[in-house]
């Protein structure tokens, strides 16, 4: 097997709510999520992210567990409700302290950090007031990018501003399977652009305080969309709208595309959308965040035979697919992971090539990729996790071909590092390559972590 790139950079990742707890510790404010796990009904089995894995307190255990896995990056989320509880005014020390912490504690392992400022736990007192339908939210985020930049600027080099806007908005806004559990498409498309604005300029603030060499990134859920047969064109370029285009055209080329727009007429007027915003969303970057699980599989609806919504992305009171109901998501052939999703890391490749070929001066890294499985503990106390050994080795491989076809791939991030809280889902689902036990929060390597561990030192794949 061919070796990754001299550089290449191997991490794994993490978000804050899924895994700090601490939940009102320390002068931590509510966020969506608190309010979202706590509504009885809304999270599997009625989990919450009260206690989630401790990390908060395991800081140090966390870290040497890094430290172990001889990984290059660490990818976190800040709690913004932790170091601004009401999403403005001051920083709450205490809160930024734990984040100081972390980034000195990553630096003396030699553990370059990679912070990302939003990972859907917006301030409840900001949802209180509109949430992100409203621009001031976009207001709020670069302030507090700004404040973020000149805590930790000197330190961190690599700045991610938000974590899949596309759940936020859709998921939050229009489906309600995600806090703030809203059902209201015209909002969900008004969050969408107050994010791709609030992201513009939040990398504002952090170019004026941040180190001058610092990295300014955003990370995309991108949905590598294929259509059944060649009839169904239009439906492909439908959700390929309102999934990518609707982020990259604003972000990478400064408009949105006219074609989403038009499709979403009947949706809203679009007219929270101001003179310069496109301009403001769109400034430059030094590398795009990939998150990549499965492809999408789509056609067109005929209108008559029961359509199919499988979308991967839950089953809510309403469609997170705005102006799509002519759209069928297919069930896609196995296997599957237990999120019900297909395994095809051919999607990856080609979604990484597509990148390169739309946008050949913007490298990329992927910022997520991993699975939950079963991961039952054996007879030896251990995890052996061959399927998901199988599935990180299928797509750092489609990784590895993206980059012999040409793509400017810079790094790997693992999902996850441990196991967590997974949102809507509660603990039901595994994806980390360590398990956390739910009783004692004892951290277990699984077989894939010692994987992990000897393909990042030999920045290749084993045979």
């Amino acid at each position: 097997m061919t070796a990754f790139p001299e550089n290449f950079l191997w991490g794994t990742a993490t978000a804050a709510y899924q895994v700090e707890g601490a939940w009102n510790e320390d002068g931590r404010g509510p966020s969506i999520w608190d309010t979202f796990s706590h509504t009885p009904g809304l999270v599997a089995r009625g989990d919450t992210g009260d206690v989630a894995c401790d990390h908060y307190h395991r800081l140090e255990e966390d870290l040497d567990l890094l430290g172990a896995l001889g990984v290059g990056a660490y990818r976190f989320s800040i709690s913004w409700p932790r170091v601004q509880p009401g999403g403005q005014g001051a920083v709450n020390r205490p809160g930024l302290d734990f984040y100081q912490r972390l980034v000195d504690g990553l630096l003396a392992r030699d553990i370059a950090p990679v912070a990302t400022l939003y990972h859907w736990d917006l301030p409840q007192e900001l949802e209180d007031a509109g949430g992100w339908p409203e621009r001031d939210t976009a207001a709020r985020f670069a302030e507090y990018a700004r404040l973020m930049g000149e805590a930790l600027g000197d330190r961190v080099r690599t700045w991610i501003t938000l974590n899949e806007p596309w759940c936020s908005a859709y998921l939050g806004y229009a489906s309600g399977v995600h806090a703030p559990a809203r059902t209201e498409p015209a909002a969900a498309l008004a969050a969408l652009h107050h994010l791709n604005l609030g992201h513009g300029l939040a990398v504002q603030a952090l170019r004026s305080t941040a180190a001058k060499d610092a990295q300014m990134s955003v990370t995309l859920n991108l949905h590598h969309v294929r259509g059944v047969s060649d009839r169904d064109a239009d439906a492909v370029r439908r959700a390929d709208a309102l999934a990518n285009r609707a982020f990259l055209g604003p972000m990478l080329e400064g408009a949105y595309p006219r074609d989403l727009i038009a499709d979403t007429a009947a949706v809203t007027d679009w007219s929270f959308v101001r003179d310069g915003d496109e301009a403001a969303a769109c400034q430059p970057l030094d590398v795009l965040g990939v998150n990549y699980y499965n492809p999408t599989l789509v056609r067109a609806w005929d209108g008559a035979s029961a359509r199919e919504t499988a979308d991967g992305h839950q089953d809510g009171a309403a469609s997170p697919w705005i102006a799509c109901e002519d759209v069928e998501f297919v069930r896609q052939p196995g296997p599957y992971t237990e999120m019900g999703w297909n395994i095809d890391e051919t999607g990856l490749t080609e979604l990484l090539l597509r990148l390169q070929r739309d946008y050949p001066d913007m490298p990329t890294m992927i910022t997520e990729n991993g699975a939950a499985f079963p991961d039952p503990v054996s007879a030896d106390g251990l995890v052996h996790d061959a399927d998901r050994v199988d599935y990180l080795h299928r797509h750092l491989s489609a990784v590895n071909e993206a980059i012999a076809g040409g793509a400017d791939v810079r790094g790997y991030f693992v999902w996850s590092l441990m196991d967590n809280f997974e949102w809507a889902h509660g603990y039901a689902k595994r994806f980390g390559i360590v398990r956390v036990n739910r009783d004692t929060m004892e951290r277990t390597w699984k077989d894939s972590a010692h994987w992990y561990r000897d393909v990042v030192a030999a920045n290749k794949l084993p045979a």
